[in-house]
């Protein structure tokens, strides 16, 4: 009896740690499937020459020198997408004056680093505006750190994402028209709204198209032009 019972505790043992195995390697097999940023982020990104914290998952657009001002944005990627496929909106964010701060997210996934802006503000002490902003997933979860770190960000952006709490802090939200993905009833308590006519969820980014988007009638340049002047407002007005 006592035979077949330590039989029956070690095929359980067993049975347990294969559906471990079997479940880092299938979570391991889906990050791997994610978006590449395209050639033009790349070579954005590269030219730029973007200065990297902590082992290259922080970077850095900083702006001219001429241009520099005190005003820092903090931007989480979208779920599964290269982070450097953000370079060109950042690029051009940074061209207006704000130092853009860009973090890749273990496994291109924002859920698991969520409180990953708390590594940056004492490396920029001379920045006294801070902003957070997200695209998709990365927004949602921008949403989720300012629920106990609202103190330390001056306002939240959203670009095809929606808040997952119900803070008080200034917030903006950018999505396109075509975007199919996002609920925008979601968006129903945010005062802030910015809907870019033929833009789309993918067009925040330089990463292709994306799976179960709707098309846009605007081409990406144009929907990162609006996005970016749109930003430049919500900050000017909130640093008043």
């Amino acid at each position: 009896m006592k035979l077949k019972t330590k039989k029956s505790i070690k095929i359980t043992i067993i049975s347990i740690v294969a559906v471990i195995f079997l479940l880092i390697g299938g979570f391991y097999i889906y990050t791997l499937d994610y978006y590449r940023a395209d050639d033009f982020a790349v070579e954005t990104f590269n030219i730029n020459k973007v200065s990297n914290l902590n082992k290259g998952d922080i970077m850095v657009f900083t702006p001219d020198n001429e241009m520099k001002e005190s005003t820092g944005l903090i931007f989480y990627p979208g779920g599964k997408i290269e982070a450097i496929a953000y370079a060109p909106l950042l690029t051009e964010l940074s061209h207006n004056g704000i130092t853009c701060i860009l973090v890749k997210m273990p496994f291109n996934l924002a859920v698991f680093g969520i409180n990953s802006a708390n590594n940056i503000y004492d490396e920029y002490p001379d920045i006294k505006n801070w902003y957070i902003a997200g695209h998709s997933l990365g927004g949602a979860m921008a949403s989720s750190y300012i629920d106990k770190n609202s103190d330390n960000v001056k306002g939240l952006i959203l670009l095809g994402s929606y808040p997952i709490n119900n803070s008080n802090i200034p917030t903006l939200a950018i999505y396109g028209s075509e975007d199919i993905r996002l609920d925008t009833t979601k968006l129903e308590n945010v005062k802030n709204k910015v809907e870019i006519a033929g833009g789309n969820h993918a067009y925040f980014g330089n990463y292709g198209e994306q799976k179960g988007d709707g098309k846009a009638v605007i081409t990406r340049e144009e929907q990162q032009e609006i996005t970016v002047k749109e930003i430049i407002k919500f900050i000017v007005e909130i640093n008043k």
